[in-house]
C-alpha cells in the first residue's frame, strides 16, 4: 500500500476512548475500510463493518492480501494493535464470497452475448442425469446460424449469437437454460411438455426472413454421452 503501519502506528497506552474518529484519523483510514474504524472507534459491530469491506474489496479487483493489509492498517490506527480474529476472519471469507460469486457468473455466462456457456448447459445436463431419465423429460431446441463458422471473424459471429439468442428468449423465456454452443448455434435446454412444439414453431415464424435452421434435439441415455453430444453440436 506504500506506507508502513509502523510508522504512524500509536502506542496501546496513549488509546483514547473515541466515540466517533477524529478527522486526522478518518482522512489516514483506507476508503473501503473507514466504515470498520468508525465501527472499531466507537465499539459496534465491527465484524459486520469488516463483511461489507470484504465484500467491496473484492469487487474492486483488491487481491486478498491487500484487503487485509488494509485491515490491519486501520486497527492499528484505530486501536493501537492489530485486528482480532473475527474481523479477520469476516473480511477474507466475505471476500473469497463476493470473488467466487463473481468467477462463477463468468462461467455460467458469456458477457459478450448475454448467453449461458456450453459449459453451463453441461453442468445443467449433468445435474439432471443424476434424478431424472433425461430421455423423457428434456430435450434441446437448437437454432442455428446462417453464418458461415469462420474463425477468423469472432466479433460478427458474436454479434450474431447475441441477436439469435434475444429471439430465442422471447419464446423461451422462462428458467430454461439458453446457450452459446460453438460459433453459430444456440441451444436450448427444454422439457418436453405438451407446447414444446408450438413454442418451436412459434420460434421458426419469428425467424422465417433468416435461413436459421431450428431443430428438437433429443437426448442420450447417458451423461456422458449428452457431453460428446455437446462437443458434437459445437463442431459442426
Amino acid at each position: 500500500m506504500g506506507r508502513s503501519v509502523w510508522k504512524i502506528m500509536r502506542p496501546t497506552a496513549a488509546l483514547e476512548a473515541w466515540a466517533e474518529l477524529p478527522e486526522k484519523v478518518a482522512h489516514a483510514l483506507p476508503q473501503r475500510l473507514l466504515a470498520v474504524g468508525e465501527a472499531q472507534a466507537s465499539g459496534s459491530d465491527s465484524v459486520a463493518a469488516c463483511r461489507e469491506a470484504g465484500r467491496l474489496l473484492a469487487g474492486d479487483g483488491v487481491s486478498l492480501e491487500e484487503a487485509l493489509e488494509s485491515l490491519y492498517l486501520t486497527s492499528v490506527l484505530v486501536r493501537g494493535h492489530q485486528p482480532d480474529y473475527a474481523e479477520l476472519v469476516a473480511v477474507s471469507v466475505a471476500w473469497s464470497d463476493a470473488t467466487l460469486g463473481y468467477l462463477h457468473r463468468l462461467s455460467c455466462a458469456d458477457p459478450m452475448t448475454g448467453l449461458s456457456t456450453q459449459a453451463h448447459l453441461r453442468g445443467r445436463l449433468a445435474e439432471l442425469y443424476r434424478s431424472h431419465d433425461v430421455r423423457r423429460s428434456h430435450a434441446l431446441v437448437v437454432v442455428e446460424s446462417s453464418a458461415t463458422a469462420d474463425a477468423d471473424e469472432p466479433v460478427s459471429h458474436t454479434l450474431d449469437l447475441a441477436r439469435l439468442g434475444d429471439t430465442v428468449r422471447t419464446v423461451f423465456a422462462g428458467s430454461e437454460t439458453v446457450a452459446g454452443i460453438g460459433l453459430t448455434r444456440v441451444a436450448v435446454l427444454v422439457d418436453r411438455d405438451d407446447v414444446l412444439a408450438r413454442r418451436v414453431a412459434l420460434l421458426r415464424t419469428l425467424l422465417e426472413r433468416t435461413t436459421a435452421r431450428v431443430w428438437i434435439e433429443g437426448l442420450p441415455g447417458g451423461d456422458l454421452a449428452a457431453g460428446a453430444l455437446l462437443d458434437e453440436l459445437a463442431r459442426l
